[in-house]
């Protein structure tokens, strides 16, 4: 099988040809159909994150182990399944759940395996899409997605779950009630727009420093679009909800700058979801988080039960589909280095 692998991080990806794998026990082996390229795998591709304060968090020494195969946006054709595998069809198209544990502590047993302390997260851990064949240890990842397009439904598996989740950690009540503030206006904060608007959402005003990003977001139906760069950004946020701080910010950036306009449009008792990985530390007084009475919370991807809930959503139409580039799976290296450039509009996505 050919797999386009990370050899050295920071590096173009390399050609590497495995033996395709027979799939054991529960195992089953899809040909791969579509694999999303995601702004997570460049942090993966540099091999770590900025911590601020000087600090970085080394993938390497958190068992990250090269040659690695990403891709955790993932829809296969399964082609082998083991004897002890079952509930799977040959000539179908799944999705793949990626954000899997190691099915065995209390956190996986409620069903939380995104937040597994020894993660096997495909693409991450152990190797992903970008692949002309993926190997999934359990049919239980796998969600039919029927007649859907496998390079617009690959997405899903990371983007769309990711922000669903984000989504879901705000009150209903604001969201369907108040506009909600994305901040960033690629891959994820389109494919925001459109599942805050299937869930019933007001709406979003969106945050972004490129002109072309943003006028994605306008058409994709934003309330408002603000360029962060602008030096009465806060102020343009805030006349977008008719001159008053925000109830809810969903920061899928996740830098010092972000973060800060972020806190600064919030309400009091407002929340701040923050996604993005982009890194440094935070930027905000401390003693403004009690004063404010803001909620702060923490979200990474989603959990396989919120990924059928969004995949149910998607097949009822409510969800428009994103911008989505398709290009050939040799192209791997390539269009991981557009992603890298800020090139990419919507999600660029790898078919074989």
């Amino acid at each position: 099988m050919k797999c386009y692998c990370i050899t050295k991080f920071s590096q173009p990806l390399e050609l590497i040809e495995r033996q395709t794998p027979e799939p054991q026990g529960t195992e089953v082996l899809l040909k791969t159909r579509a694999a999303g390229v995601c702004h997570s795998d460049l942090h993966i591709w540099e091999g770590g994150y900025d911590l601020g304060h000087g600090k970085r968090l080394s993938l390497e020494e958190r068992g990250i182990k090269l040659p690695l195969t990403m891709g955790h946006e993932t829809v296969g054709t399964p082609v082998a399944i083991g004897s002890e595998a079952s509930g799977v069809e040959p000539g179908k198209n799944y999705l793949v759940y990626p954000w899997i544990g190691c099915g065995k502590c209390e956190v996986c047993q409620a069903g939380q395996e995104n937040y597994c302390a020894t993660p096997r997260s495909l693409g991450i851990y152990t190797h992903g899409g970008y692949a002309d064949h993926i190997l999934v240890p359990h049919p239980r990842y796998l969600l039919d997605i029927g007649e859907l397009d496998p390079a617009q439904i690959a997405p899903h598996a990371c983007s769309g779950l990711t922000t669903y989740s984000a989504i879901n950690k705000i009150d209903a009540g604001i969201y369907t009630k108040h506009p909600v503030v994305i901040m960033g206006a690629g891959g994820l904060g389109l494919m925001a727009i459109e599942i805050l608007r299937a869930m019933g959402g007001f709406g979003a005003i969106v945050v972004d420093i490129d002109e072309a990003k943003l006028k994605a977001a306008k058409e994709a139906g934003a309330l408002a679009v603000v360029n962060g760069n602008d030096a009465d950004a806060t102020n343009q946020i805030m006349a977008a909800n008719g001159g008053k701080q925000l109830h809810a910010v969903i920061d899928l950036v996740g830098s010092p700058s972000s973060t800060q306009l972020g806190f600064n449009v919030l309400a009091k008792g407002g929340t701040l979801v923050i996604v993005g990985l982009f890194g440094g530390a935070a930027p905000w007084s401390l003693a403004f988080i009690p004063m404010r009475a803001i909620r702060i919370h923490g979200s990474y991807t989603g959990s396989l039960g919120e990924l059928t809930a969004l995949l149910a959503l998607v097949r009822t139409g409510a969800v428009k589909p994103i911008p989505v580039t398709t290009h050939p799976l040799s192209e791997a290296s390539e269009v991981l280095a557009s992603l890298h450039d800020g090139k990419v509009i919507g999600r660029a996505v790898l078919v074989d």
